[in-house]
């Protein structure tokens, strides 16, 4: 298993969520950040299977975009859904090289 899910509530944008875990009795620290991007799906715009919204392929490319040129120095850990009618879409990232704590 390499991960591990730990709900943290109210992590608001522009705060970092900093988590120290112990793994073989060694101490690791990461950081966690969630990124909100521009993001809005046409109303009118529906599958012919459901009844949901579908992302256009205009804001999978702004999306891409935004990811692409987000600070190197954090990696993408995930994407969430959107809420139907949302204008902004979360992204987790956590900061490269978790840290040893001697």
């Amino acid at each position: 298993m390499r991960e591990i899910c730990i709900p943290i509530s109210n992590l608001g944008e522009d705060e970092i969520a900093d988590v120290t875990v112990t793994i073989g009795g060694k101490k690791m620290s990461y950081s966690f950040r969630v990124e909100s991007f521009p993001w809005t799906v046409d109303s009118a715009q529906e599958s012919e299977d459901e009844d949901l919204p579908h992302a256009s392929l205009e804001q999978i490319a702004q999306l891409r975009s935004s990811i692409s040129n987000y600070d190197k120095n954090w990696e993408l850990i995930q994407i969430f859904t959107p809420r139907i009618g949302a204008t902004h879409i979360q992204v987790l990232y956590r900061k490269k090289n978790g840290n040893l704590i001697t």
